[in-house]
């Protein structure tokens, strides 16, 4: 691994995680290219910032779930790939219901250079500590789609109270937020804010 990224549950012992890429559970369908084990890995950078955020949400009763953070490029270049395939139906009423493959970069949810890639950026939501259930959040991750944006109408009263929670948990944590995407944060004050990184992850990540 690159001597600045580590593995975030090692640097957090005890965070849950999903790596969502790693996974046949996203947008694509099938495990994305780069992802070649279930684990988040980011800078040491973001892995503090992460632990002051999960200190203050334990604050307000929630702990934090990680579903990405350093993205390889390669998984990127394999997103544009995939949406120049033909539509095949299989995820586009759970992640995409009213645009097209194509038009996910056109409206922001896709992007062909990702902040991921430069390994300070997370994509993450709320669980309740007592119950260990999520935090309702009006939608589920990389749903693209309006509904998704910071401030959207279409919620209900706890969904946007819940997203409030984490947004001012990852602010005050050092994270600035993504309009589009409630679940999407990326580090101010990021290391390599000009460097995309494309080592792939592996069990044991070789950089």
């Amino acid at each position: 691994m690159r001597n600045d990224f580590v593995f975030v549950d090692e640097y957090m012992p005890g965070v849950r995680w999903d790596a969502k890429y790693a996974t046949w559970d996203n947008f694509t369908g099938k495990p994305v290219a780069g992802y070649l084990a279930n684990r988040i890995v980011g800078t040491r950078a973001l892995c503090a910032a992460l632990q002051s955020a999960r200190e203050e949400a334990a604050s307000y009763g929630f702990g934090l779930l990680l579903w990405d953070g350093y993205r390889p490029q390669r998984a990127v270049d394999s997103f544009r790939h995939w949406s120049q395939q033909p539509e095949d139906g299989r995820t586009k009423q759970r992640h995409y219901p009213r645009i097209d493959r194509p038009d996910m970069f056109e409206h922001g949810y896709v992007a062909a250079k990702s902040g991921h890639s430069r390994g300070s950026t997370v994509d993450l939501t709320l669980y309740h500590l007592e119950s260990g259930e999520l935090a309702d959040m009006g939608g589920d991750h990389d749903l693209m789609d309006s509904v998704s944006h910071h401030g959207a109408e279409a919620i209900s009263r706890t969904s946007a109270d819940n997203r409030g929670h984490l947004r001012r948990i990852m602010e005050s944590s050092g994270f600035s937020s993504y309009a589009c995407e409630w679940w999407h944060y990326t580090l101010k004050d990021e290391p390599y804010p000009d460097t995309y990184f494309d080592f792939p992850i592996t069990q044991v990540s070789l950089g």
